[in-house]
């Protein structure tokens, strides 16, 4: 019986990869030699890797995938003979996944600079800092701060008035608490702000900043993409969404927008 893999995958808008069509819930079996970048069907065991190859724009959707069957390792990735589609991702989700890969493989805790490292504050008014590639910097105190410079890293925070910074490419930065900050400025990153009145900002090429909170914002250099969210302030009901693209239509490079009856508005400082 061949091993089964869990692993992530990146499509288009129409859940196609290089031409070929999915279906979530789907199994599909190639037959044949098994080769990477060859043939077989591919995806990527580490979720920040599949960034590579469909960064996290408009239009572009995850999925975490099973492969199994016949397989061919690559430095990023692994080919297989069968492939299930077993659930679609949203990008918030994603993200919890790649931090809680992370987390796991992590061997260092309170401030870390190797690789695959964590960084962990529980406390209130803290600091967990990161400097190694592919690593987690996480409070969930309030107040705080996680901070990570390497790429293909998570910074997150759960405290309200924290802020989670990230500056390595293809990295994330999520935050669940109130009035707080999520900041990306590599390219190909995400970042993610659920909290009430917080902000999400992107400085780099082909990434997203979602704002999913009442009351929330987001920016985006020029090519980027920002996701707003309208909710109820007594039921937090979703009343609106949108997404849109900075620098197309009628969203302007780094200017900070919040959803205000289903349209986006620029938003100033009080």
């Amino acid at each position: 019986m061949s091993k089964k893999i869990i692993a992530y995958k990146g499509f288009d808008r129409d859940l196609r990869c290089r031409g070929f069509q999915y279906e979530v819930g789907a199994t599909f079996e190639h037959e044949g030699e098994v080769e990477i970048c060859e043939s077989g069907f591919h995806a990527c065991p580490e979720p920040f890797d599949v960034w590579s190859y469909y960064p996290p724009a408009e239009g572009t959707r995850f999925a975490e995938v099973e492969l199994s069957g016949a397989t061919d390792k690559g430095d990023d990735k692994v080919a297989a003979a069968k492939l299930t589609v077993v659930a679609e991702l949203t990008l918030p989700a994603f993200i919890e996944r790649a931090v809680a890969k992370i987390v796991k493989a992590a061997t260092s805790k309170k401030k870390a600079t190797g690789y695959r490292s964590a960084a962990t504050n529980t406390g209130h008014q803290s600091a967990a800092t990161n400097t190694g590639y592919q690593s987690a910097a996480t409070n969930t105190g309030y107040q705080s701060a996680a901070t990570n410079t390497g790429y293909r890293s998570a910074a997150t925070n759960t405290g309200y008035r924290s802020a989670a910074t990230n500056t390595g490419h293809q990295s994330a930065a999520t935050n669940t608490g109130h009035q707080s900050a999520a900041t990306n400025t590599g390219h190909q990153s995400a970042a993610t702000n659920t909290g009430y009145r917080s902000a999400a900002s992107v400085e780099g090429k082909h990434s997203v900043a979602h704002a999913d909170g009442y009351g929330g914002r987001a920016k985006a250099s020029d090519g980027s993409a920002i996701t707003l969210v309208e909710r109820d302030y007594q039921t937090d009901k979703i009343l609106h969404a949108y997404a849109g693209i900075a620098g197309r239509g009628e969203i302007e490079p780094d200017t900070w927008y919040t959803l205000e009856d289903g349209k986006p508005v620029k938003w100033e400082a009080a």
